[in-house]
């Protein structure tokens, strides 16, 4: 693991994104990170409706969205915001 890039313990549910946004940060710089209600719910395999239920999943996956997250900023994959986008 990359130890130049860190998570906050921070996740919002964004219900017009439909996404869950956490936050890392690399050498200073704040880069807004999304997982896709879609992506959470697939992995769990039933729909999600609850903001709770929401955040519940996603910290039951965390640890590998941010792996995922991590490879997708060292790769430079961000979206035209300066998002990543996982899922």
């Amino acid at each position: 693991m990359n130890q130049d890039i860190l998570f906050a313990d921070i996740q919002l549910w964004d219900s017009n994104r439909q996404a869950v946004n956490f936050p890392a940060q690399q050498a200073g710089a704040l880069i807004t990170c999304w997982v896709s209600l879609a992506w959470l719910q697939k992995e769990v395999d039933k729909p999600l409706i609850e903001e709770a239920d929401i955040l519940s999943t996603f910290s039951v996956y965390r640890f590998d969205l941010e792996e995922l997250a991590e490879e997708l900023i060292e790769e430079e994959e961000f979206n035209q915001d300066g998002d990543i986008e996982v899922g």
